[in-house]
This record gives C-alpha cells, sequence and structure tokens, in this order.
C-alpha cells in the first residue's frame, strides 16, 4: 500500500528512545518524550546518566552545512567557557543523524541538557548577570562569520513583510504601518554609521524561553537555531525586546531591569553611541523578522493561530505599541 504524501510528522517518542540507545551507547532504561513541537520537534531524553535534548528539525528548515556550523559554533563556544548547551557525539563520534520520516529525511541532533529551568520574571540581578554572559560571547563572536544566513536589513525588514504580505492584505491599516514603518527603518540603516557598530556572529533569539537558571543563579543559554551573521546589537535590542514583552514599558520594574542589563553587557564590553541609539528600531525589526517567521511556517500552525486576525492583534498590540513608545519615525528615540 502507498502511504499518503505529508508535509510535517511527529515522529514516535518511544521509537526514538530505542534509537537513541544503540546510537549513544545509552542504557535501556532510557526514555524519551516530546517536550515541544513547531519549526523543530524537542524531545526529552532521560537516562541513568542525566537528562539530554534531542532536536528533530523540520523537513528542509536547515541544510546539514548550516547545522554543522551551529555545531562548530557551539563547540566553540563551550571551549571557551560559555555556558551553553552543546551537541553530543554518537558512538561513531557523528554529531548529526538523519532519520528517514514520512515527509523526507529529516536531521537531528542531541544536546547537553542546560540545567536550572527556566524563569518567566527575572531580578535585576539575573538581568544583569545575563548581561554579562551575552557580552562575553559577544567577545567570542565579533568578527567571527558562519556559512550561514547574514542579517541584513533587507533579509530582516523586506523579505520578511514579503512573507507577512501573503496573509494580510495590503490594504489594511496594520499593512500600511508596517510599509511605512520599513521605510523610515530602512533609510535610518542606510544612514547609520557602520564603523561604529560591532559585526559578529549573533544568537538571534536569546529570551527567557531559550536561558535555564538554577537555584543558585547559573545561566545556560540554548537553542541557537538562528544563529547566523549580523550586528551584535540585534542580540541586546532582541532581549529588551522580550523583557518588555513581559514586564510591559508602564511596569516600575521594567526600565530598572533593562538599566541592569545593559550594565551587566557593559561591565563586558560598551556599547556605542550608535548601537545604542539603534536598540529600539532593531527590537521593532525583530518583531518583523519573527512575524515573518511565523508565516513561513505556516505548516507548523494551525489556521486559527495564524490568521488575519491574529496579525492584525499582533501589530497593533506589540509592533506600533513598542515603535510609539520609543518614538520611533521622526522623532528622539529612548534608551
Amino acid at each position: 500500500m502507498t502511504h499518503f504524501p505529508v508535509t510535517n510528522s511527529n515522529l514516535s517518542a518511544k521509537h526514538l528512545g530505542l534509537f537513541l540507545q544503540k546510537k549513544y551507547a545509552l542504557s535501556k532504561d532510557t526514555t524519551c518524550q516530546i517536550i515541544k513541537a513547531g519549526i523543530n520537534d524537542t524531545y526529552l531524553v532521560t537516562d541513568v546518566t542525566g537528562k539530554y535534548v534531542f532536536r528533530v528539525y523540520s523537513l528542509n528548515w536547515r541544510t546539514k552545512t548550516e547545522i554543522e556550523e551551529e555545531i562548530t559554533l557551539l563547540l566553540r563556544l563551550k571551549e571557551n567557557g560559555i555556558a551553553v548547551s552543546y551537541p553530543l557525539p554518537d558512538k561513531e563520534n557523528n554529531y548529526i543523524q538523519t532519520l528517514n520520516a514520512p515527509e523526507g529525511d529529516r536531521f537531528a541532533v542531541l544536546f547537553t541538557f542546560a540545567a536550572g529551568k527556566k524563569q518567566h520574571i527575572i531580578s535585576e540581578e539575573t538581568h544583569f548577570q545575563i548581561g554579562q554572559l551575552i557580552a562575553r560571547l559577544h567577545k567570542i563572536t565579533i568578527h567571527q562569520r558562519l556559512n550561514r544566513i547574514d542579517y541584513t536589513p533587507e533579509v530582516i525588514l523586506v523579505d520578511s513583510l514579503n512573507k507577512v504580505s501573503a496573509f494580510l492584505s495590503s490594504d489594511t491599516a496594520e499593512m500600511h504601518f508596517m510599509r511605512s514603518a520599513q521605510t523610515y527603518l530602512l533609510k535610518e540603516f542606510e544612514t547609520s554609521d557602520i564603523s561604529q557598530i560591532r559585526h559578529g556572529i549573533v544568537h538571534l533569539d536569546i529570551w527567557f524561553d531559550n536561558l535555564n537558571i538554577t537555584t543558585d543563579n547559573q545561566i545556560t543559554i540554548f537553542d541557537f537555531d538562528f544563529c547566523g551573521n549580523g550586528w551584535l546589537c540585534l542580540d541586546v535590542a532582541y532581549y529588551i525586546l522580550q523583557l518588555h514583552n513581559i514586564e510591559k514599558y508602564e511596569a516600575k520594574d521594567y526600565q530598572p531591569k533593562v538599566d541592569h542589563f545593559l550594565k551587566g553587557y557593559e561591565s563586558v564590553t560598551p556599547l556605542s553611541t550608535e548601537e545604542k541609539r539603534l536598540i529600539p528600531m532593531l527590537g521593532v525589526c525583530l518583531y518583523f523578522f519573527y512575524l515573518g517567521v511565523q508565516c513561513q511556517r505556516y505548516d507548523n500552525w494551525s489556521n486559527s493561530f495564524l490568521s488575519e486576525n491574529y496579525l492584525k492583534r499582533f501589530i497593533t498590540g506589540l509592533v506600533k505599541r513598542y515603535y510609539d513608545i520609543y518614538k520611533i519615525g521622526g522623532h528622539e528615540n529612548g534608551g
């Protein structure tokens, strides 16, 4: 009997557990359970020796070369003392597995488990430490590059909005705002003082969902799936953007936590005046980018999630609000 073609599947956790036992010489008591499904599928692997994370990439989401570059970066960071979840080789010293899924061959990698847990509300002191950790990471990745995506204004602002436009009509007020903001931001970047902006390898997705923190405040960064090349201050902008989403600008704790994060970062390496000026604008740009990712990966989300109504609420309630709070678009920006 011929199987009907599929575009995306959830692989059996039980059978992945058996696969991992053989490939990595884990015990027969090893268990495997899916903990997150989406752009990639994430499985928690538990053995007598400890816990691991097995990431199964979606079909055609990343090339083998891109995954190899991610692995190279993580091993370099580990060697330099940066607390990251890093890849583990199998018995034959291979880092990348190829799984024959119904939709086609999918790549997969086993990672160490980041100690601790995710924390939604974080203290000022912990924000300071996270700032230090990101700065230490940047001191290693500055002037370095990967054989992966370059996060140019074209990629972040133009390509992303083109993806959104497939789901949201151009005559809506929300899309009119996005086009106007895009035009303004592109002009700003064209006239930016590039000599004052550090370039290197960025994570591009550092927020509370990709940080585990122990009870004694040991912090580990994980999920480098979006790593690539770009301005290092993109990581700073994204972290502050996500802090804003959690704390909200009006909250009394918001600005002190931003200040502690920036102080922690600059206790390791300084941000230039130009980088600080661009941080709010880059935050808006990353809203564009990740909206584009959601639209690009439409097959991984339900119709009720990615709808015209959802996009309108996201743009009005998050993107435009952030844009207005920092008075972007001809007004002086806040820090």
